[in-house]
């Protein structure tokens, strides 16, 4: 808290002592849902609405708006690295988008992220009922998106991942027994199992693997102004209490509390090899994390 009202007094006096930053409006463009059905994004433009109107006295006004067409994951990095199309985005980090972009250093969900629960088949509980440890989970198959950094991270703890391009095929491809299970956010499964599951599909009820995979936003390499008024934005967020309200609250995250009931799952923790040691640094500073 003493680090957040620091900033809190240094904005303060930089508002005394700089003019307005720009008298121009400024855009901020992002990726639009992945589909018509894809509600995840709402709570990051949420988010990044909030760190935005949070900083309009220091650096003046802004335009939030959706860019015009739908582009997978691995286009709306290419996009942004280019300068292109959208001047910002949210994903989970790793080494290799933190090379090519830059990242705004604070999780958008605390760290929930990196608790993954299981979307399974109707009627497998009782087959994962007898995965006792994680060399018993190692034995089964994991469906995740072919360049999503989820892939790495499970394959380097030794786990069988089957990939796909299209997020809503691994729905089908589970449904199909291409793979057994789908691990994801803490956040995600519920909504998703209602849109895609089609009656086939349920939550695995006993336990969730957890590693270290934070959601940051992210901006064009050369763009340390919007990256500063975000981070400074969230923290403020963070300091006053809207960023945890929020969270707690919206349509896309509640889950997590009401459902996911992490308190009373078996835990199996394995180690994210893609963290850079700056991001691993963020893990010490304890107002960003959530403790289940």
């Amino acid at each position: 808290m003493i680090y957040f009202r620091f900033v809190r007094v240094f904005l303060t006096s930089l508002t005394i002592f700089l003019p307005l930053l720009s008298n121009a409006m400024d855009i901020v463009r992002h990726p639009p849902p992945e589909n018509r059905t894809d509600v995840r994004s709402h709570y990051y433009i949420d988010m990044m609405r909030l760190a935005l109107d949070k900083t309009v006295e220091l650096y003046g006004p802004y335009k939030q708006e959706a860019y015009a067409h739908v582009m997978p994951q691995s286009r709306s990095i290419a996009s942004l690295r280019q300068g292109r199309h959208i001047n910002i985005l949210w994903t989970m980090t790793s080494m290799e988008r933190e090379e090519q972009l830059l990242p705004v250093r604070i999780p958008l969900l605390k760290g929930l992220l990196g608790y993954r629960i299981f979307i399974i088949r109707q009627g497998d509980q009782a087959r994962f009922n007898r995965v006792a440890s994680v060399d018993d989970l190692r034995l089964l198959q994991a469906g995740q998106g072919h360049d999503w950094p989820d892939t790495s991270i499970l394959e380097a703890n030794g786990f069988s991942v089957i990939g796909s391009s299209s997020y809503e095929g691994l729905f089908q491809m589970l449904a199909n027994n291409r793979f057994d299970y789908f691990p994801r956010g803490a956040h995600e499964p519920w909504a998703e199992v209602i849109t895609y599951g089609n009656g086939e599909l349920t939550i695995e009820k006993n336990f969730a693997i957890q590693y270290h995979s934070p959601s940051f936003f992210f901006v064009n390499k050369d763009d340390k102004y919007l990256a500063e008024r975000i981070e400074v934005g969230l923290r403020l967020a963070i300091e006053d209490g809207s960023f945890d309200h929020l969270l707690h609250t919206h349509q896309v995250t509640s889950d997590i509390f009401k459902s996911a009931n992490l308190s009373n799952r078996t835990i199996f923790r394995i180690k994210n090899p893609l963290l850079t040691e700056e991001t691993k640094n963020v893990i010490w500073e304890k107002e960003l994390w959530y403790q289940p």
